[in-house]
């Protein structure tokens, strides 16, 4: 049986052992996983470091070669813009020219009204000044006469202030000896009463105090009588009970000696148990909490780590939708300003080429001359400076600065109508022309046609029975229409500068 006893003992050490073993070997598995968990976080996080710098990168090139494109568009732009400001400048000269000559007229004519008003301007002051000397020369005699008034009377009051102040200074001397007086037989008086009334509240203050000592010195004597004989009855009854209460405290202190010492005891074991209760159920709660916050933090981590991936897709997915929506709209601005930079071209082509064909008129006077009434025109303004309440009214506004264009837009279609009005006017005076001169030429000549037909010659009584809008057809009168030719030397030569 002994034997057997030892047998199960070092089976039992041997299970606790492996449970050991197994129980390390976890804790060091788990330390290696989180080791390679640390490490693949600290990879991620390189390379999510190293994705940023190359997205930065990426995006300052793009932004250096758009700026490069934008400098490019823009300095043809300037360059543009500086040679129609040119054409302007010029324009502008010659308006400016015209409008100083006009100046340099009026200002003649205004120097001379000005001379004539200032000729009479100095007149008017002369005569004013004159005026004013004569005004002054009367209020200096007012004043000279007037100051001797005043003088006179000033000396009048002042001798009279002068013996009222003295005969006051005399009766306020009387007054102050006369109160001077009173004031010292009062203070002589008041001080007599003083030292009368001060040697009166001595006495009487020596006579009180020695009453009150002789009473004093009575009372005490009878008190301490008293007092001596009361001790003398106490220490004659209480000397008994003194003896017995000695031999109680002696034994007293012994029993409380021995009750403290057995109360330290039991209070030091009672600590001793506290403690070990203590020290057992923290230890349980610190390997409670130590594993519970190893497994909270492995389950972090991984929550963080799916979290950082998926966010890190989510970032790489919209970078590359960024990139592709800029590379199309890089496209599509690269498109619209090249039609932009075409468009401006031609216009600038065909300004050119108008302007060559200008009048004088039209180079000094480019906007036709208002025809509303001042009332109108404030009308205009008003309803111009109005807030727009409707979208259409707000794109309106929008284009306001394009007001001189259509200006001269409308002034140039108002000559393209009145020019068609009068060319179809013209047109149909040349057609009834040409019918009277076919109609001439049909009656002079001499064939088998026309002596067939009605000689519009042929007049009976003021009348003819020709018709007069036969339709014109023949060659003799018919002339083709003229066609309006430009030199292609001419157009080349003003579309090949830009």
């Amino acid at each position: 049986m002994p034997k057997k006893k030892r047998g199960s003992g070092k089976k039992a050490m041997s299970e606790d052992e492996r449970i050991a073993y197994e129980e390390q070997k976890r804790l060091a598995e788990e330390e290696m996983r989180k080791k390679k968990e640390d490490v693949l976080a600290q990879f991620l996080k390189d390379k999510l470091v190293k994705e940023e710098k190359a997205t930065r990168y990426n995006l300052n090139k793009l932004n250096h070669q758009w700026r490069n494109i934008m400098r490019e568009a823009k300095a043809k732009e300037l360059k543009k813009d500086i040679e129609i400001l040119s054409q302007t400048f010029e324009r502008v000269i010659d308006r400016k020219d015209a409008v100083i000559k006009s100046l340099s007229k009026d200002i003649a004519e205004a120097e001379e009204q000005y001379a004539m008003a200032l000729r009479s301007h100095l007149q008017n002051v002369d005569y004013l000044m004159e005026l004013q000397k004569q005004r002054l020369e009367a209020l200096t005699r007012e004043y000279s006469v007037e100051l001797e008034i005043v003088c006179e009377e000033f000396d009048l009051e002042r001798a009279m202030l002068i013996d009222q102040h003295n005969i006051e200074m005399n009766d306020i001397a009387d007054i102050l000896f006369a109160m001077d007086q009173n004031f010292q037989e009062r203070e002589n008086e008041a001080k007599s009463e003083f030292q009368s009334m001060r040697d009166e509240i001595k006495n009487k203050n020596l006579e009180e105090k020695h009453a009150l000592r002789v009473q004093l010195e009575t009372k005490v004597d009878d008190l301490w009588q008293q007092f001596r004989q009361a001790l003398q009855n106490y220490n004659e009854t209480t000397e008994e009970k003194k003896t017995v209460f000695e031999s109680l405290k002696i034994k007293d202190e012994k029993s409380a000696k021995e009750i403290e010492l057995q109360m330290r005891k039991l209070q030091r074991i009672g600590d001793q148990i506290a403690q070990l209760k203590s020290k057992m159920s923290a230890n349980a709660k610190e390997c409670e909490e130590r594993n519970k916050g190893l497994k909270e933090d492995r389950e972090k981590m991984q929550r963080h780590f799916h979290e950082l991936k998926a966010e890190m897709n989510q970032v790489r997915d919209k970078e590359r939708d960024k990139l592709t929506k800029l590379t199309l709209e890089s496209n599509a601005a690269i498109k619209e300003i090249k039609r932009q930079k075409e468009k401006g071209e031609l216009i600038l082509r065909l300004a050119e080429m108008c302007r060559k064909m200008e009048t004088e008129e039209e180079k000094v006077l480019p906007f036709y001359a208002s025809s509303l009434t001042k009332e109108e025109q404030e009308d205009v303004e008003a309803a111009v400076l109005e807030p727009p309440s409707q979208p259409l009214a707000e794109v309106m506004h929008d284009y306001t600065s394009l007001e001189n264009f259509w200006k001269r837009y409308n002034k140039v279609l108002l000559d393209k109508l009145a020019l068609d009005k009068e060319k179809q006017t013209m047109a149909q005076e040349n057609h009834q022309l040409r019918t009277l001169l076919k109609q001439y030429l049909d009656g002079i000549s001499v064939n088998d046609e026309i002596l067939s037909q009605v000689n519009p010659l042929f007049v009976v009584n003021n009348k003819t029975n020709v018709k007069l809008n036969v339709p014109v057809m023949d060659p003799r009168v018919r002339r083709p229409v003229p066609q309006t030719v430009v030199e292609a030397a001419h157009v080349i030569q003003h579309t090949l500068k830009y």
